[in-house]
């Protein structure tokens, strides 16, 4: 999907791009597939701030998204749209079952209307298919990979990331991650041929803080102008140092720059062969 650049009518449209959308369907999404969803704002059942700079932002419909197809393995489904999703950076398809059911599901980068996929324990190699990890050949770009058996996929969908298929033996896969990370994954796990759409999403230039606005993210501050009470860099007279020795701080006090943040004790650990690239 190409980048569009807009006539630089002002300072802060002049650097602004947008995604070309001419591949997506200009149709309403399926009822039947649609709800709204209350946002929280970043904050907790109690109504204080647990996350910061939420809020605002166009509303949105929610469009319910089957990860796994767990339910419709062996029945061959019609792609019927290609559309725009607010809630995610990747573009997703409505596909039509030969029952009739219509699902929702993450559009791989090449996916075209009337094309036909199949999700099972085994299918051909084709883009948009979905199979198991121990049928799909070595080499192959896979997304939307799930970790656990009988769970939907959990890795891999944002748009244009896809993992490669390194290795397969008896009990495990090795698959490359976006990240450079090689890790070890279940034969069992399913994932989806290609990759997600929309790859150019990252190149998009915002232009100007309106339009951050429009996504629900509010103004960011930095901790040195808070006060001593709210952030470790806080306080002083005007725009004093950080202060700190150690090095910049989160706002909780941990160190912000360099230490590793992964549990090494965490179960999964022995199955990650090479750690992801700084």
């Amino acid at each position: 999907m190409p980048i569009k650049n807009i006539k630089p009518t002002t300072n802060a449209r002049r650097q602004m791009t947008y995604l070309d959308n001419s591949g997506v369907d200009k149709v309403k999404p399926e009822k039947s597939l649609t709800f709204g969803k209350k946002r929280t704002s970043g904050r907790n059942s109690a109504g204080q701030i647990v996350t910061y700079h939420r809020g605002g932002g166009v509303k949105r419909l929610y469009r319910l998204i089957d990860f796994s197809l767990q339910k419709h393995f062996g029945k061959k489904a019609t792609v019927e749209s290609i559309e725009y999703d607010p809630n995610r950076t990747a573009n997703i398809a409505l596909v039509k079952f030969e029952d009739g059911e219509k699902v929702y599901i993450l559009a791989p980068e090449g996916l075209k209307k009337d094309a036909t996929i199949i999700a099972d324990i085994s299918t051909p190699v084709r883009l948009g298919n979905r199979m198991m990890l121990k049928n799909i050949p070595v080499s192959t770009e896979i997304h939307n990979i799930s970790m656990t058996p009988g769970k939907g996929g959990q890795i891999c969908r944002s748009a244009g990331s896809y993992a490669t298929l390194v290795s397969v033996d008896e009990k495990f896969a090795q698959l490359r991650m976006p990240s450079g990370e090689v890790r070890k994954i279940l034969v069992d796990n399913f994932a989806t041929i290609g990759i997600v759409s929309n790859i150019d999403h990252s190149k998009v230039v915002i232009g100007k803080a309106g339009r951050t606005r429009f996504l629900g993210f509010r103004p960011t501050v930095l901790g040195k102008s808070k006060n001593a009470v709210d952030h470790p860099h806080g306080g002083g007279e005007g725009h004093s140092p950080i202060g700190n020795k150690k090095g910049p701080k989160t706002p909780w006090g941990a160190l912000a720059l360099g230490p590793r943040t992964r549990n090494k004790k965490k179960p999964s650990q022995k199955l990650i062969l090479s750690r992801r690239k700084k």
